[in-house]
């Protein structure tokens, strides 16, 4: 004798939620549909004007992105190599997004035949799995080229405190201090020690590097690098109390040639 599915029994559950599935189901599509139409209706009050101005908006809002503080606008090679990796996770992002829209639009269209392995095991596990490795090993691969290495590189100290910086770095007769301006030479790398005598601040100059925290008790150590002579601006990126937002200090590339005799004797002598 056949066994019945009674109440007790997992596959009856299922089958009970299902027109509890089936509602959700229609209402979400019933959401989605009255989304499009409402968003299409805002396309058709617009002035024809507007909306052939409207792909104008993506390079005006990437307009945004250049500035003094920009890390897409680099200035030396490990800067380079960031953006580079911002604007590759961009586009593949991108990628994703659209391939989300065309599965979704394909929901609105008629039932298709398609096998449930092509979703749990193509798109569940296939497709996370090759994104989070094309993500990991690309990261590595920037992280790796971006490190600071044991190869002659100038050293100089940034030193944090609330709310300032102070730099000490090689000059033709000895070290040099500067209160707010680091002095770096062209073209040759540039390790930056970073510590603070207080609280927590990050040490970062967007166009030439990326950010590294100055923690008490620890020093640490960021590569720089710029590709020609000239002045930048370097900010601190971690809250470090009231004064955090005028934490800022400037960064004066000297010519190769002129390094370290363009450096001035003191900090006094920086600020004029």
């Amino acid at each position: 004798m056949e066994r019945v599915a009674g109440y007790g029994d997992p596959g009856f559950r299922v089958v009970e939620r299902a027109p509890l599935l089936d509602w959700i189901d229609q209402h979400l599509m019933c959401g989605f549909a009255m989304l499009f139409s409402h968003m299409r209706m805002l396309l058709d009050v617009l002035p024809h004007p507007v909306k052939r101005l409207a792909p104008l908006t993506v390079p005006l809002g990437l307009a945004g992105c250049d500035g003094g503080l920009s890390a897409l606008a680099p200035a030396g090679p490990n800067a380079a190599e960031i953006a580079w990796l911002w604007w590759a996770l961009l586009a593949g992002a991108t990628l994703l997004t659209l391939f989300v829209l065309a599965l979704l639009l394909m929901a609105f269209g008629p039932p298709r035949a398609v096998s449930e392995r092509r979703w749990t095991h193509g798109l569940g596990l296939g497709l996370s799995l090759g994104v989070l490795t094309a993500v990991l090993a690309t990261g590595l691969w920037v992280g790796e080229r971006i490190l600071p290495r044991d190869d002659g590189a100038i050293e100089v100290h940034a030193h944090a405190y609330q709310w300032g910086w102070r730099f000490t770095q090689p000059g033709a007769d000895g070290p040099v201090e500067t209160e707010g301006v680091l002095h770096i030479p062209a073209n040759r790398p540039v390790d930056v020690l970073v510590t603070t005598e207080d609280v927590i601040h990050a040490f970062w100059v967007p166009r030439l590097a990326g950010k590294i925290d100055a923690i008490p008790g620890r020093t640490n150590r960021l590569r720089l690098e710029a590709d020609t002579p000239g002045a930048l601006s370097g900010i601190c990126a971690e809250f470090c109390g009231i004064g955090h937002a005028g934490m800022r200090f400037e960064v004066i590339v000297h010519a190769g040639e002129n390094w370290p005799d363009a450096l001035p004797a003191s900090a006094s002598d920086s600020d004029e």
